[in-house]
């Protein structure tokens, strides 16, 4: 039984780790090699509090205003709008009061495992050194930024997610670089954060290709198909024997599911980090400031900030104008950081408009299996999307219930 998973993501590559394991003969493949993507440059979290649907009306109804404000949190280039429109309308079909609960509810299932499936895999690697101790702080100034995020405490009080209020001063006890102008912040002690998010890809593709499995570099652009998948082709003409395949290929995945008659309604968000390695402070947590849109963590041998969206799709340059715009709201936080020696980069979030990923068997060819859509929570939900998805390939039942994750949900 040869099963080929197409993308070496944290996805992919835990997928392809996890089936290894189960006994599959896998093949692994990507264009580029493993974690070079949007893997490379994630803001290294286990957010496991950050499940909230996006399409909250809190959220677009202010999207006008971030739109027409440069330095807004959202941005989307005024040429892409028109192809934006139809995920656009799916997106604001998911606020509805409803299926906003529902689609809570759903990423509440999977973030309340996230912790626990990631620590199993980094001891069953011997990574368990690589992820902190420590939480996230949530900043606000003052009471009145503290209860325009009260829809986000009520929610991790609903499903039972640990968080403490702190007061500004015993913030500061924790990390003593933050600014006199945090009056408050909360603390969510489960949310942990990785060194270095590219090397967790990297240990888990050598412990993969250890175990018998294989990475292949190559270009997906087609499928031979019956009633069974049958092959997978390459650009380069080469053709591989699949008996499974796994579309794991992130903001790409759309690209693929196209192909075999199966459109999934997939968008990119662009996101944007600095790597700053001479900060000139320490930290111990990783930083939010809702009101300010922006997360900095330790990783990586340093500091990283990230935290804007730009809808451009797959294609369209780069605009560092949007990390320079993060770098300057975290010095508000921040103000001892420094900035001489850093480094800007982009990647692409695969974003669904219901903030929900898909984790399904495709509805239209036998074999073939999607696991992708996890936006900004694909390194949070890596791990127990490669048991699930484990489960799901191989036959055995399911730890969770994967119908609200089906592709054919649209």
């Amino acid at each position: 039984m040869v099963t080929v998973v197409v993308g070496a993501g944290i996805i992919g590559t835990a997928i392809a780790h996890d089936l290894q394991k189960r006994g599959r003969q896998v093949v692994l493949i990507d264009r580029d090699s493993p974690g070079m993507g949007a893997s490379f440059g994630n803001m290294a979290s286990i957010a496991v509090t950050e499940f909230m649907p996006a399409s909250r009306p809190q959220v677009w109804k202010q999207m006008p205003g971030w739109m027409l404000d440069p330095e807004g949190p959202v941005r989307v280039r005024p040429g892409y709008v028109p192809k934006l429109m139809p995920w656009f309308l799916r997106f604001i079909a998911a606020s509805r009061p409803s299926k906003l609960r529902a689609l809570e509810a759903q990423g509440a299932v999977l973030c309340a495992r996230a912790l626990d499936d990631t620590l199993a895999l980094l001891a069953e690697t011997g990574l368990s050194d690589q992820i902190s101790t420590e939480g996230c702080l949530s900043l606000y100034t003052d009471e009145a930024e503290f209860r325009a995020d009260r829809d986000h405490i009520e929610i991790l009080e609903r499903f039972g997610f640990a968080h403490q209020r702190l007061t500004g001063d015993q913030a500061r006890e924790l990390e003593p670089e933050l600014a006199k102008t945090i009056g408050l912040a909360v603390l969510f002690p489960q949310n942990r954060s990785m060194k270095d998010p590219y090397k967790l890809v990297l240990a888990l593709a050598e412990r993969f290709t250890a175990q018998g499995g294989r990475i292949e570099r190559g270009e997906v652009v087609g499928f031979a198909r019956g009633e069974t998948i049958r092959e997978v082709v390459l650009k380069d003409g080469r053709r591989l024997s699949a008996d499974e395949v796994v579309i794991a290929a992130g903001a790409f995945s759309h690209r693929l599911s196209k192909l075999l008659g199966e459109p999934i309604p997939l968008e990119t968000e662009r996101g944007y980090h600095t790597q700053i390695m001479a900060p000139g402070i320490s930290m111990r947590h990783s930083i939010i400031w809702p009101a300010r849109v922006f997360m900095v963590t330790p990783t990586a041998g340093g500091i990283r900030v990230g935290g804007t969206v730009e809808m451009a799709g797959l294609e369209a340059a780069p605009d560092y104008r949007r990390a320079k715009v993060t770098v300057k709201r975290a010095m508000t936080a921040l103000p001892n950081l420094r900035r001489e020696t850093t480094s800007e980069w982009m990647g692409h979030r695969p974003a669904l408009p219901d903030t929900v990923p898909i984790l399904s068997a495709s509805a239209r060819t036998r074999g073939v299996y999607y696991a992708t859509g996890h936006g900004h929570l694909g390194l949070t939900y890596a791990a127990t999307t490669a048991r699930l998805m484990g489960e799901l390939i191989t036959g055995a039942k399911p730890s969770v219930d994967l119908h609200p994750y089906r592709v054919n949900r649209f």
